[in-house]
């Protein structure tokens, strides 16, 4: 079956590039979701845990009212403003935003230009991935690889937070994909993940010894793992290289332009996630041109 469909997609790329076109469009909505819901998840679970340990004396375990259901999938989508559910028709990937010119059908309220950008850029990301590797296995880790990716940046952006719930399985995915033969090997997966959690554990130890600060958190070490794992211990230096030099830019342009505070922090997790995935892309012919620049 698995043949038939690889044999299909080649003789007709068109198929191909169509059909990850609307399902990334699809799971770009559904990220949306996960960027809302994950971090609101993460802390209606530490306040339950809170609170049954710290239960007052002589309360009965189980006593307190239970909360509400809160996860991906219930409450269902609703306006913010008004409450009123979204209905299926206003819920097609970008194109109900720019139908209801970015406004709630109901009470008018506008609704964030955020919800299109992360479908777009979903399907814009996952047809390069697709265009890059053709109906492989590759494409198929790849993609999930950045579905997950683009959580992750919205969710640091907001909440400074890179949840487990997301980066440890994409360790375990890039540390199974390790074993087919379109990727690094088995060794030099775990030694990438390995270096790739050290190195910034190392640094993050080192600031920390040095001026009593914390300079990023251990989420940032587990995606760098990630990257480890899924590109080899090889790609590594290109994407600490990447990721310091766009986040260095950026911070600096935020400084001068909006007068950041010098002190405020900067999640330095999208920067990860996008030299990993410009790593993920051109890695290889990156690294080569490296080299020939430094030894001509």
């Amino acid at each position: 079956m698995m043949a038939q469909f690889i044999e299909v997609v080649q003789q007709a790329p068109w198929f191909f590039y169509s059909l990850v076109l609307i399902l990334s469009l699809l799971v770009g909505s559904f990220l949306n979701v996960v960027i809302y819901r994950l971090p609101k998840m993460m802390e209606l679970g530490w306040q339950q845990e809170y609170q049954a340990y710290f239960q007052p004396e002589g309360q009965p375990a189980g006593t307190a009212a239970a909360p509400p259901r809160f996860n991906l999938a219930v409450p269902r989508s609703c306006c913010p403003s008004c409450q009123a559910p979204i209905a299926a028709k206003d819920n097609v990937p970008i194109i109900s935003w720019l139908w209801l010119r970015g406004h709630c059908r109901h009470c008018g309220t506008k609704i964030s230009g955020r919800y299109p950008l992360v479908e777009g850029l979903t399907a814009l990301l996952s047809l390069a991935i697709a265009w890059h590797f053709g109906p492989t296995l590759t494409t198929v880790v790849y993609l999930l690889v950045v579905w997950a990716l683009i959580s992750l940046t919205f969710i640091d952006l907001d909440k400074m937070l890179l949840p487990d719930q997301i980066t440890l399985p994409l360790l375990w995915l890039a540390l199974l994909f390790s074993l087919s033969s379109n990727s690094p090997t088995p060794a030099d997966a775990i030694i990438g993940a390995a270096a790739g959690y050290l190195s910034l554990w190392s640094v993050y130890w080192g600031f920390k010894l040095l001026t009593g600060k914390e300079g990023m958190g251990y989420g940032d070490f587990k995606l760098l793992a990630v990257f480890g794992a899924l590109l080899g211990w090889q790609q590594l230096p290109l994407i600490i290289l990447l990721s310091s030099a766009v986040g260095a830019v950026v911070g600096i342009v935020l400084i001068l332009v909006q007068g950041r505070d010098k002190s405020m922090p900067i999640p330095f997790g999208p920067y990860i996630a996008a030299a990993g995935y410009i790593a993920m892309l051109y890695g290889e012919q990156l690294t080569q041109w490296y080299l020939r620049v430094l030894a001509p």
